[in-house]
């Protein structure tokens, strides 16, 4: 996989983390830069950190799978791909865009709970809501190490990717509200099911 692949990897693993920043972007009645930062850090960083683990699981015993790797890595993207699709069909399936919904009633009825500029964030809440939208990322590992992908350069690019994402969603959040959430969720979903077949196609052609 080149740059432009891991970057297109990092885009299509971003989009639950980029519905849960649209989410939080809806709860400022403007935007915290500073809130905003911390946000899309959480949301890199581990959307990073999971590859990496996923690589290192997956090195231990890729040389006992080389014939089938590229089959296994077709099929983890195609099922993580299809799993943002089904959840970007059927917004009741994903706790991020349930979250969403909230946060966009209480935005309308000017909750003050929820559109509080001045809330602090819940740090707890944000590691696990980076957990919950990095798990894909894991998966993603571990058809790193089948692949032979530099594993340091993907790590940074799916890290930063996700971070500037996550910024942006803060802020399309705050500005426009979740018109582009699930668009986003239908394109990061095709954007890894064709990664998975064009590495498919590539290795059958040899």
């Amino acid at each position: 996989m080149g740059i432009i692949e891991l970057i297109l990897t990092g885009v299509g693993l971003s989009m639950d983390a980029f519905a849960v920043a649209v989410c939080k972007g809806l709860g400022m009645r403007r935007i915290q830069w500073g809130q905003a930062v911390v946000i899309a850090l959480f949301f890199g960083g581990f959307q990073a950190l999971m590859p990496l683990v996923g690589w290192a699981v997956g090195s231990m015993f890729s040389s006992y799978i080389t014939a089938v790797d590229h089959w296994i890595a077709f099929g983890l993207l195609a099922l993580i791909g299809a799993k943002m699709l089904w959840d970007a069909f059927h917004e009741e399936g994903s706790d991020a865009r349930t979250c969403n919904r909230q946060c966009a009633t209480c935005a309308r009825r000017g909750t003050a709970a929820c559109s509080d500029a001045l809330v602090p964030l819940d740090f707890r809440e944000l590691a696990m809501l980076a957990v919950a939208t990095s798990i894909d990322a894991l998966a993603v590992g571990i058809t790193f190490a089948f692949l032979g992908v530099n594993i340091a350069l993907a790590v940074v690019l799916i890290g930063v990717t996700t971070f500037a994402l996550s910024l942006a969603g803060v802020v399309i959040g705050n500005q426009f509200g979740s018109r582009f959430e699930k668009p986003a969720a239908i394109a990061g979903g095709i954007v890894l099911i064709l990664l998975g077949c064009k590495i498919l196609c590539e290795h059958l052609a040899g």
